[in-house]
């Protein structure tokens, strides 16, 4: 249910912005807000699990989200959703590391890894299934059930986890809580994402209401290292940087998730705003990548115990690139088989992507330090998605504007190829006005197009350039067993 709302959503976004009365970039918010509130809340989970043991914490977790979804599936406004929609991602940051820490001590050591690898496998469902459920939801029922699905999902497994797992309970003690350093990090992380979702549409630092929150996330960021630093119990373990692979992994993982979310985000938004696909037919272009990734990951993850991590992180990140890259030939007539097939390239990327990226930023972390270097890991690599959300749209309206100027400025009124276009159209039945509607209806399809090339040439390039952070990292360690995928 977490994974699948983290892309549910995806493919539904034009839908609910046309339902709501809202532009789709404002209705971006519904994804930044769960993977923010999400991303906030995942160091928190050791505590919750040290506090009150890791089934109570887990079974609450689950019940909330349950919650949060029922009221996420009847709002009924974009300021509504998208308040349930931080709910929803802030009571979920238990959810996944609960559920490997009770796999873990259900099963014993030797089926552990087998136990872990069908965990993967789910996990990677979600981008199999959240866009086709999205799709198919919006076009068919209420947008508002691509959450109410949850519900009986979600009071099945609360119910069955607390009866079948409660004798399992892990002890219980009392542990102090970094109160402060987790305002921090709410309050400087929440400021920057105000400042990437409204931006754009303030004029960005003509805006004072931008500039203050610019100001104030900047300082924040800097208080936060400073107290997380200082303090005696931190809410997030920065002293785990001075491990050089750790740093270097998370930095990779936080980008590679970037550019990967991004992309994810971006080719919907494009196929329904400019070419007129539905949301079901967006989600079947975006399932392939789930698939493969579904298909590939068993067969993959057995070479992690016999070459070095870093050449899978290689693959990955050469796979996504040339993923990006063929995105870059798209033309306004490309066909669904087209569409497609960099999505199959995309899975085979993700197939080895969490695998490699866990392995390289985990190696030589001793083992109590583990939960915290999983939370700090997970938390960049949340949180960056959320960021680029905000940027791809961004970049995407800001880019399209400058190609939509370079054609107007090739063209007038009085050109021959605008002429001929306007006559050629009129002997179809369009009055004069008409035509010239068409006609500029076809250049901002081509300035869209040409912008979202821009960016996914930008991104192929980005990801080679990643390769660089993987082989400044020492050789780690080889994995035995499979490692999850979230």
């Amino acid at each position: 249910m977490q994974v699948l709302d983290s892309t549910i959503a995806n493919v539904s976004l034009t839908t609910i912005a046309g339902n709501l009365g809202v532009s789709s970039d404002n209705s971006t918010w519904v994804i930044t807000a769960f993977a923010v509130a999400n991303g906030v809340t995942v160091p928190l989970t050791g505590w919750l699990m040290g506090r009150f043991g890791v089934v109570k914490t887990f079974v609450v977790s689950v019940t909330l989200f349950t919650i949060a979804s029922f009221t996420c599936g009847i709002a009924w406004s974009l300021t509504s959703l998208v308040v349930f929609r931080l709910i929803q991602g802030g009571v979920s940051g238990p959810m996944i590391p609960g559920s490997q820490a009770l796999l873990i001590s259900i099963f014993p050591e030797a089926r552990r890894g087998t136990a872990l690898g069908l965990w993967s496998m789910t996990a990677l469902v979600g981008p199999v299934a959240g866009p086709i459920l999205g799709g198919y939801i919006s076009d068919n029922y209420h947008w508002g059930w691509i959450f109410l699905i949850n519900v009986p999902i979600g009071l099945i497994c609360a119910g069955a986890s607390w009866h079948f797992l409660r004798s399992r309970e892990t002890p219980s003690h009392p542990l102090p809580i970094d109160k402060i350093g987790l305002f921090l990090l709410a309050f400087w992380v929440g400021s920057l994402q105000v400042v990437l979702d409204l931006g754009k549409n303030a004029d960005w630092f003509n805006s004072p209401m931008i500039v203050v929150l610019s100001i104030l996330a900047a300082i924040g960021f800097i208080a936060w290292i400073i107290w997380e630093l200082t303090d005696g119990h931190p809410a997030v373990d920065l002293s785990l940087f001075k491990n050089r692979n750790f740093a270097l992994g998370t930095a990779a993982f936080c980008l590679g998730y970037a550019l990967f979310f991004a992309n994810n985000l971006l080719l919907p938004l494009w196929l329904q705003q400019q070419l007129g696909y539905t949301a079901t037919w967006a989600g079947l272009v975006s399932a392939p990548s789930g698939l493969v990734a579904v298909i590939c990951t068993p067969l993959l993850a057995r070479l992690g115990g016999k070459i070095d991590m870093r050449w899978l992180a290689t693959f990955s990140f050469v796979a996504f690139g040339f993923s990006y890259w063929m995105r870059a030939g798209y033309t306004p007539d490309t066909d669904f088989i087209h569409f497609t097939l960099p999505l199959l390239v995309q899975g085979v990327a993700m197939s080895v992507f969490f695998l490699s990226m866990v392995s390289l930023s985990l190696d030589g972390i001793r083992p109590e330090r583990v939960p915290s270097a999983t939370g700090i890991s997970n938390f960049a690599r949340i949180t960056g998605g959320s960021f680029a959300a905000s940027l791809i749209t961004t970049f995407w309206d800001r880019r399209e504007a400058l190609h939509q100027s370079r054609i107007v400025d090739a063209t007038s009124l009085y050109s021959p190829s605008f002429t001929n276009g306007v006559h050629q159209l009129q002997t179809l039945g369009l009055n004069e006005h008409q035509a010239q509607g068409a006609i500029l209806r076809q250049v901002v399809g081509q300035a869209y197009l040409l912008s979202a090339t821009d960016l996914f040439w930008l991104c192929g390039w980005t990801s080679f350039a990643l390769i660089g952070l993987v082989w400044l990292a020492r050789k780690p360690a080889a994995v035995n067993g499979p490692v999850a995928a979230d």
